[in-house]
């Protein structure tokens, strides 16, 4: 959507006479006063400050709600920390947590203190955005399935919508706020509402005008929750919306969603960001509340595999330098890591992954961009000047057949500094680009590299940064063409470790009056060379494995390459800043806690390991995970010392082999089944905008039903000569339905990707007079839609009938009735919550959870299946007992014929972790969590099996896979607390 320059400047305007203005304090910084305020997290037109420091916040985005183990937080969250990162963002999903209206759920798995807890633990900022819409490819966007029946439109002022968020925010507001920086937690910013950049009429037009009231309620009532750290918005575009929060912010997704094809494009150049940001509100930092950290995928997709071939390591190098390029000083990486839509989380175009390709992934390992994302973290974290400087310069340089982009920042406030980032101009160019670039310094321009005919090499789909007047603490660093991973002083010592490509000439000048020996203590002599005047020292190297030298007894530089750069990490020593380290320790660094003379590490391996430990002299011993690691004394005085990993074998169970058993789980096709209990379908009203022609209206939201499947029950009698069924049906994306006379099959609609309804015409066998008859239509409801305008009210599209019909007579109705998940929005399973579950009978009945006993039921395995239309039921237990000390990631692995009818929900546990639809795709593979899988003891796992084919359907394998196999881990897990198999009092 994109308006007038002429609109654009109404709404600017509007929205400014609209705004709150923060105070101002004597230094210049911004401070929200709320109550009796706060200067705990300020601001000014460069960047934030937190507790009086001035701090780049670098992010990651990560959806507790889609992690249902309280256990793996910290593993997560100790994951992001490691990369140099210091805050998470967090989506709080409203519909989750308030199923049934007035009633919330903060409990077990859905209590979000643990997650607050685990974020102060490792160490982590948490900026926090709870709606009430937050979009995030979730049923709903995050708005309650009830909302469905609330008169009038959503996201906006509307009194009705007002009623229904108010509640919500007060309850969640109240947690966010005792979880506060100010209270000694760890949240630092909280967001309103999501990409309000939209709006729409009634009548569905495109409305000009933002909703300045509502925008002017939400603040208001986070301000009533006790909310004093400062808001922001997350404009979809640089479009000037939401101006009244404290600091504005936009999103930014400069790859788009197609995994199937390649980038083809660079990012918009960052003249355009910074300038934009700028006209909007040049008083706040440049912050960009989502970045692209992959890309959602679709039913129908092509796996998030593929997404990662796309949106991997080069992509963060080149997209994420990008907004350097543009003065970024808080960007937030949407996502860090994506977890699962366990249970019915996803909206209808997302299936049970929500794997992101993101760095880390749904299994909770990590790729390869997760390492690139590392290197630019600590980077920025040693770079203080970055936080002021600003673009001045942006320029192409012609090379040998390509062109160099060029953006020049430079420290507006120390008046020295500058950076300069480089990239390929076109995104398909596949060849390096060899050229030399004069920049600025403090001792002129200069053309680097300036030893030797040596030029700068830039590889396709690549971007780096340069540095000039670099300090390192006590070193001035005149220019680098090698990048900075990292620096710290160590006893007196300034250790400087830098990474370039394989290969690759890089040279780093050093401005000193001191004439230093250049001594190569670790590579080849030969791939250094040096230059020493009078005022500089100038080194040039050829980039391998790893060169250290020593310049006197004041420097330590090392020269890596990528690869081993990946290896090093920079760890808050018992948040202490006066414990200078760094390690280089493989897979995984989790911690470093330093006690007497003892600097203990934790951490993951996932083979033969090499530590050096660069550390003060203070450090007299170290463990890892617990024992001893036996170092010794590097010829450049660091500490080095290798570990074997152990990973024990298991024993996995063969799933193709255990002992299933199953029931039908549809006795509703029955003649003799009672529908007596079900939900009557006999509203003649509904408040959808959309009106169905149908007598009575089979909405399911609007009898309380909203995911998983339904069944509908239309009860007949005959006025003889019916012979035919029309009917036009609602379910989602990818959905699917089979449908019945009596006891006689008359088919399905198995689905495709894309459609989200279905006109279907179905052969009955002439009805006779009198006689009666049950039309059951048992459907796939895949979650309800977004409503990304304000206004809009997709997420109020219907799942169920909105016609039907008959041909050769028109019988006479006696009633409808409709079921899906037990109780409805009154749901029984409070430990997992409402969307757990769906409309099955073996689900209602609560056959999924363990502790059943099925002694009785029998035998068969879905290797098996269904032998005609229809759904069955399968149970099986198996055990595991995986040792202390590992983390061994599974998951659920299923495969059929791509062309077969048939969709499987795989409940393990009781939890529900996995759709499958064979004939639609794209997942085949469901990873289960530790603590959902029960890692020393019994597991129950369960799936329903439904044939939407004449001919039957059946698994052709089902698999518990070990996907990794790591040492280490975060410790003890224990397993999400939620009820075992009880007789349910009203079931049916």
């Amino acid at each position: 959507m994109i308006y007038s320059t002429v609109l654009k400047a109404a709404l600017l305007a509007a929205a400014a006479q609209a705004a709150v203005i923060p105070s101002s304090s004597p230094s210049g910084l911004r401070v929200r006063q709320i109550g009796n305020g706060q200067d705990v997290v300020t601001w000014d037109k460069y960047s934030f400050y937190v507790d009086g420091e001035r701090v780049m916040i670098y992010s990651g985005e990560v959806h507790p709600f889609r992690n249902p183990v309280q256990d793996l937080h910290l593993d997560i969250l100790q994951k992001v920390k490691a990369l140099g990162f210091n805050a998470v963002s967090v989506y709080i999903h409203w519909g989750l947590v308030e199923y049934e209206r007035g009633k919330f759920n903060w409990d077990g798995v859905f209590d979000l203190q643990p997650f607050f807890d685990a974020a102060k633990a490792a160490g982590l900022w948490v900026i926090v955005r709870p709606g009430p819409y937050i979009n995030g490819e979730s049923t709903g966007g995050g708005l309650p399935g009830w909302g469905v029946r609330v008169e009038g439109q959503w996201r906006n002022s509307n009194a009705n919508y007002t009623a229904a968020w108010e509640p919500y925010i007060s309850s969640v507001g109240k947690i966010i706020a005792k979880n506060q920086i100010t209270k000694g937690g760890p949240v630092i910013l909280t967001q309103p509402e999501n990409e309000y950049s939209a709006f729409m009429y009634p009548d569905g037009s495109l409305n000009p005008d933002e909703d300045l009231l509502y925008e002017k309620q939400l603040l208001d009532a986070f301000a009533d929750a006790g909310i004093e750290v400062p808001t922001f918005c997350n404009d979809a575009w640089i479009g000037g919306h939401f101006l009244s929060v404290d600091v504005y912010g936009y999103d930014n997704y400069p790859a788009g969603f197609d995994c199937l094809n390649p980038i083809t494009s660079w990012p918009d150049p960052p003249d355009y960001f910074y300038s934009s940001h700028n006209d909007v509100a040049p008083n706040t930092p440049n912050l960009i509340a989502e970045f692209q950290g992959g890309s959602f995928d679709s039913w129908g997709g092509t796996t998030f595999e593929q997404c990662y071939k796309d949106l991997g390591p080069e992509m963060v190098r080149v997209y994420n330098k990008n907004t350097y390029a543009s003065a970024t000083h808080l960007l937030n990486i949407y996502m860090m890591y994506g977890g699962t839509n366990w249970g019915h989380l996803s909206h209808p175009g997302g299936y049970s992954s929500y794997d992101y390709a993101a760095a880390i992934a749904e299994d909770r390992t990590l790729r390869e961009k997760y390492y690139e994302l590392k290197l630019q973290a600590n980077f920025l974290m040693v770079s203080p000047a970055y936080l002021t400087s600003v673009p001045v310069d942006v320029r192409n340089l012609a090379t040998n057949g390509s062109n160099i982009t060029i953006t020049e920042l430079w420290d507006e406030v120390g008046k020295n500094q500058r950076f300069y980032i480089l990239r390929q101009t076109k995104v398909q160019e596949f060849t390096n680009s060899k050229f030399k670039v004069d920049v600025q310094t403090s001792a002129g321009q200069i053309t680097v590299p300036q030893l030797g005919n040596a030029v700068y090499s830039l590889p396709a789909q690549d971007s780096k940064i340069l540095i000039t007047d670099y300090p390192a603490g006590p070193v001035d660093i005149l220019y680098s063409t090698l990048e900075v991973l990292t620096w710290k002083v160590i006893d007196g010592k300034t250790v400087i470790i830098l990474y370039g490509n394989t290969g690759e000439s890089g040279e780093t000048a050093i401005l000193t009056k001191t004439s230093y020996k250049v001594d190569v203590r670790s590579g080849k002599s030969s791939t250094v060379s040096s230059k020493q005047t009078s005022t500089s020292l100038t080194l040039q190297f050829v980039v391998g494995e790893q060169t250290v030298v020593a310049l006197g007894d004041d420097i330590l530089l090392y020269v890596v390459d990528r690869v081993n750069a990946y290896n090093f990490w920079v760890p808050d020593v018992n948040l202490k800043k006066d414990l200078p380290v760094i390690i280089k320790a493989g897979y995984l660094l989790r911690t470093a806690t330093f006690s007497g003379n003892t600097l203990a590490l934790t951490g993951d391996t996932n083979g033969t390991t090499v530590f050096e430990v660069i550390a003060p002299k203070s450090v007299q011993a170290y463990t890892w995970n617990g024992g001893s690691l036996d170092v010794s004394l590097t010829r450049w005085e660091t500490q080095e010392g290798r570990y074997r990993t152990k990973t024990p074998r298991v024993d996995m169970p063969d799933l193709a082999r255990v002992k299933w058993k199953y029931i039908n789980s549809l006795p509703e096709i029955s003649g003799n089944y009672d529908d007596s209990k079900w939900v009557t379908a006999d509203n003649t009203y509904t408040p959808n905008p959309t009106k169905p022609t149908t007598p009575v209206i089979l909405y399911a939201s609007d009898y309380g039903f909203h995911s998983g499947n339904i069944l509908w029950r239309g009860h007949f009698t005959a006025s003889g000569g019916e012979n035919l069924f029309n009917l036009t049906i609602q379910g989602g994306n990818a959905f699917g339905y089979s449908i019945w006379d009596n006891d006689k099959y008359l088919g399905s609609f198995a689905g495709s990707a894309v459609p989200s309804a279905d006109n279907g015409s179905y052969v009955l066998t002439e009805w006779i007079k009198g006689s009666s008859h049950v039309i059951t239509i048992l459907q796939d409801h895949m979650g309800l839609e977004q409503s990304w305008f304000g206004g809009q009210e997709n997420f109020k599209l219907s799942r169920g009938l909105s016609d039907y019909s008959f041909g050769g007579a028109t019988p006479i109705l006696k009633h409808w009735k409709v079921t899906g998940n037990l109780g409805g929005e009154k749901f029984v399973d409070w430990a997992r919550g409402g969307l757990n579950e769906g409309g099955l009978f073996a689900v209602r009945k609560g056959y999924h959870l363990p502790g059943l006993d099925d002694s009785l039921w029998a035998s068969k395995s879905p290797l098996k299946g269904v032998t005609g239309p229809g759904v069955e039921f399968y149970r099986a237990t198996f055990d595991l007992n995986i040792p202390d000390g590992v983390d061994y990631p599974m998951s659920v692995d299923i495969g059929s014929s791509a062309t077969l009818a048939l969709r499987v929900e795989i409940y393990v546990n009781g939890w529900q972790f996995g759709k499958y639809i064979g004939n639609i795709g794209p997942q085949k593979s469901f990873p289960v969590p530790q603590g959902i899988l029960n890692y020393k003891g019994e597991n129950t796992i369960a799936l329903s099996l439904w044939s939407l084919e004449d001919n039957g359907a059946a698994l052709e394998s089902i698999d518990l896979v070990l996907r990794s196999q790591l040492e280490g881990g975060v410790g003890t897990v224990k397993n999400s607390v939620a009820p075992d198999f009880e007789e349910r009092p009203g079931a049916y």
